[in-house]
């Protein structure tokens, strides 16, 4: 088996070889990206196997760019006689867009000039085969049958792995181009047990791990006794009445709520006059206990790159400093029409053009223990599940459906669901009053347990 570096260098040298016969096919530059990657998918359900997928995908994504215009293409054909009528193919559709002034390359001293180590690569993640995928999902399944006789069903158990390396090259007139390639890997295990309620209600629930490295995934028995400890605590759920109080979101209720914030500090938002944080730099957007930042660069993160997909340096953007909002995430065409220079925030996948993305989009925790969020609240929402879509970026009114528990005392009580969360998401964020010390890193949007003071709760008109 070839090592993973000549896998990178093999795959960098065919984007190099793409970028430059754009040129030479008479384009101003072009730019490629070549992904070579394989995934495996398991899935069993009630002890037996459902699902056992294993897939490899190898392609190219070309743009380049003529008289400001531009086309992107993609093919999954890399022999070089192939390649060369697919390069001359992309620059002769190019020629029949629409032109854009800010369709261009970045400038030559804004690519990046070195590819950090971030440890994005386990090959004993490659090492897992269909046999020891269905052995770890079965495990768990088991584990969360075996926990409670309440457990009575199951949506069964899943696990996933892919790994793989990408290279990106630039190439144009009088440029001096830019190079680069990366290998990365990832795997991840869930879990879904089902119990019956009183009331005849399935209640379900889930937990799950993923990590870069499969050293660090969480043991398959405990996510399955996680899962099902988690299903059990929502028997006997109901509404609660209508009212205003505070709201704790758990980590992974936070998750959701951060991902609709980076939607609105988005560049493409901000040029196309779809968020509430239009001219709103250097203003209070959150509370003073809200740090967030977007950082690429940390070992072994899931959203972590060595550079971006404009082929810019990867970078950590403070996005917000203690409420202050400091940046839009920014890719080098929504800088452009910003009239700014991108901060390095551009993602890219082979079918497509380049746009903003996040990397580690993280809500910095604080050093408040999990129970002492709650502590002090004699009444109030613990939300551990957000569910639908009422968000309205342009005007921030968020409204969404919601399960977890009542806090009575200071302490989790009993379980509610078929209820409503609602705010205006400005007013939500600055009305942060606690955040917990318990960062969730699973997933590339990360939040610990955060409290915001009061929210709307839709539930029955009783008492």
């Amino acid at each position: 088996m070839r090592s993973v570096e000549a896998q990178v260098a093999e795959l960098r040298g065919i984007a190099e070889r793409a970028a430059a016969a754009g040129v030479r096919a008479g384009a101003e530059a072009a730019e490629a990206l070549v992904s070579d990657g394989i995934e495996l998918s398991v899935k069993v359900r009630m002890g037996k196997p459902e699902l056992v997928q294993e897939a490899g995908a190898r392609a190219l994504g070309l743009r380049v760019f003529r008289d400001h215009r531009a086309a992107v293409t993609y093919t999954s054909d890399l022999r070089p006689d192939a390649l060369e009528r697919f390069v001359a193919e992309t620059v002769e559709l190019a020629k029949l867009s629409e032109p854009d002034e800010l369709n261009e390359l970045p400038a030559d001293d804004q690519f990046a000039m070195t590819v950090p180590e971030l440890e994005l690569f386990d090959e004993k993640v490659l090492a897992i085969d269909a046999k020891r995928a269905l052995d770890e999902a079965l495990r768990a399944e088991a584990a969360s049958r075996a926990f409670s006789s309440k457990i009575t069903n199951s949506e069964g158990a899943s696990f996933g792995r892919v790994s793989g390396a990408t290279a990106f090259a630039i190439a144009g007139r009088g440029r001096q181009g830019f190079a680069a390639g990366y290998a990365s890997s990832y795997c991840s295990l869930s879990v879904e047990p089902i119990a019956d309620d009183t009331d005849g209600k399935k209640r379900n629930g889930s937990h799950w791990t993923a990590a870069r490295f499969v050293a660090s995934l969480e043991p398959s028995e405990e996510v399955g006794r996680e899962a099902a400890r988690r299903t059990i605590a929502k028997l006997g759920s109901e509404k609660i009445a209508t009212g205003a109080m505070p709201v704790v979101f758990d980590p992974e209720a936070g998750r959701d709520l951060l991902r609709l914030f980076a939607s609105v500090v988005s560049g493409g938002a901000i040029y196309r006059r779809s968020s509430y944080l239009i001219d709103r730099e250097s203003t209070e957007v959150a509370s003073k206990l809200c740090h967030i930042v977007d950082d690429p660069l940390l070992r072994r993160g899931p959203g972590s790159r060595p550079f971006d997909g404009d082929g810019l340096a990867a970078r950590r953007n403070v996005v917000v400093d203690a409420g202050i909002l400091h940046t839009y995430l920014l890719d080098t065409y929504s800088a452009r029409k910003l009239g700014r220079a991108s901060n390095g925030c551009a993602g890219r996948g082979v079918g497509g053009a380049p746009h903003v993305t996040t990397s580690n989009f993280i809500l910095q925790p604080g050093t408040t223990p999990k129970a002492e969020v709650l502590r002090g609240l004699d009444r109030a929402l613990y939300v551990t599940d957000l569910m639908g879509f009422g968000f309205n970026a342009t005007t921030g009114d968020f409204s969404r459906g919601a399960a977890g528990f009542l806090i009575e005392g200071g302490q989790l009580g009993r379980p509610v669901g078929e209820i409503t969360v609602s705010a205006n998401f400005d007013a939500l964020w600055r009305a942060v009053d606690c955040i917990g010390d318990d960062l969730d890193r699973r997933s590339s949007t990360a939040s610990p347990t955060f409290r915001v003071a009061q929210m709307m709760i839709a539930g029955h008109s009783g008492h």
